[in-house]
């Protein structure tokens, strides 16, 4: 496997791997970002003020991970790591506005339009989102198209659609309910995540086979990585989770728990980790990090 081009060594345990992953994110997000001192002051500052609210770096770590396991440099998958967080960015923004979920914190501080206001929130979301395609590109027409299929009606905003005609709807025949809700986590959650792990793949060169299993193990892990979120929503304080916890209930959100029960969803986030550690077969040796991850995204406590 090619060795990282840059001063951070490839890390164990998973606490220092992560570490590194959000340096280099934050790295790679300054540099594609305008400063809050250009034109115009009040969108950039916005902008730069929901990219830099901390958060795990989840999806940039994802990126690396998998191109590191495919043989690549962490330089080559830096344009990919800003490209997700980015894009993910965009959409806790719009999530948060209040013709939406009509959330008051994000990341343990006020959400983007509480800060700011409305309308410079949208326009916020909107810029990070093209730029996030303008960092992508630089990989080619397949990272286009791997991005934008998760961003599209097929994906993020195709989820959140489903997210919202699904509030309140306890009523709904179980099988569809249960039904609604698979399409609700694979297109709003594990599309994106399905996609970080293909990318990194792709900034590496990676084989088809290699981008298949990588995206197999996006798609089981991110289906676990949902799923335990409904969980922590239901059990957590909103000061472990640094946004407001309760808030699915409260709104009437079609959510794992909601639907199957808490038991039942600690049960399915588990099995989506064991098939997703099945999916990086093809992968090994090489998929300790990737595997680390996936368990990480389901025991979190935040």
């Amino acid at each position: 496997m090619a060795e990282s081009q840059t001063t951070c060594a490839r890390p164990d345990p998973l606490a220092e791997f992560l570490a590194c992953a959000v340096r280099l994110a934050d790295r790679a997000l300054d540099q594609a970002l305008p400063p809050d001192s250009e034109h115009p002051r009040r969108l950039h500052a916005a902008m730069r003020y929901s990219v830099f609210a901390g958060g795990k770096r989840l999806r940039p770590a994802l990126v690396l991970a998998a191109c590191r396991a495919c043989g690549g440099s962490d330089d080559a998958c830096l344009p990919a790591m800003a490209a997700v967080e980015l894009l993910h960015t965009y959409t806790l923004i719009h999530d948060d506005l209040p013709a939406m979920d009509d959330d008051d914190l994000r990341r343990g501080r006020p959400t983007c339009h509480r800060a700011f206001d409305e309308a410079t929130a949208i326009l916020a979301g909107d810029a990070l989102q093209a730029q996030a395609f303008l960092s992508v590109v630089v990989l080619g027409t397949p990272a286009v198209q791997v991005l934008g299929l998760a961003a599209s009606s097929r994906g993020v905003v195709g989820g959140q659609q489903d997210d919202l005609d699904s509030e309140n709807q306890a009523g709904m025949p179980p099988g569809e309910r249960a039904a609604a809700l698979e399409r609700i986590h694979r297109a709003k959650t594990a599309a994106l995540i399905r996609a970080s792990c293909v990318l990194g793949g792709i900034s590496a060169g990676a084989p088809a086979p290699f981008l298949a299993a990588l995206g197999a193990y996006g798609e089981a892990s991110g289906l676990a990585f949902q799923i335990a979120d409904d969980v922590l929503d239901a059990t957590a304080s909103s000061q472990a989770l640094g946004k407001t916890a309760g808030k699915d209930a409260a709104q009437g959100k079609c959510t794992y728990v909601a639907v199957h029960g808490l038991d039942a969803a600690r049960a399915e986030s588990h099995r989506q980790l064991e098939l997703s550690l099945q999916a990086l077969a093809p992968l090994a040796p090489h998929v300790e990090t990737l595997a680390a991850l996936a368990r990480f995204m389901v025991d979190r406590d935040h």
